[in-house]
């Protein structure tokens, strides 16, 4: 059984942008001993994050898109911080309301932003150093 010390939460509605960020994010997390979340729907991700922290796994970064249905890219970050506010969030957005975005960082609950479409290396250096800063 692995045991993973730990985690990276990706909440997009859409599962084909999800799987392009697990090919990317496969090639720069050790998954030995890192496991990679993918969640479509917000709730389902903050209930894995609360189980996640509960089972005392280490969340490296949590990538968030901003357009999804049931609730806003900024409104999931405001909710994981209220309960969580030392996890790194990045968001992730093509369709990110500026206000929101600004509003975030003013209060300091996003560490990055990344338009989509997005260059893997663009990714690559928006998240090592969060990478590194948990070894």
């Amino acid at each position: 059984m692995t045991e993973f010390k730990y985690a990276v939460v990706c909440v997009d509605d859409d599962p084909y942008i999800l799987q392009m960020l697990g090919f990317q994010l496969s090639k720069i997390m050790d998954q030995k001993c890192t496991l990679i979340e993918y969640f479509t729907e917000p709730e389902d991700a903050i209930e894995n994050i609360d189980m996640l922290i509960a089972e005392q796994i280490d969340i490296i970064f949590i990538i968030v898109d901003y357009q999804m249905p049931k609730m806003t890219g900024a409104e999931l970050i405001r909710e994981i911080k209220l309960k969580h506010h030392d996890l790194s969030c990045v968001m992730l957005s093509g369709q990110a309301n500026s206000t929101s975005v600004k509003s975030l960082e003013e209060d300091n609950l996003l560490e990055r932003f990344l338009s989509k479409p997005w260059d893997e290396d663009e990714l690559f250096e928006t998240l090592r150093p969060f990478i590194k800063a948990k070894k």
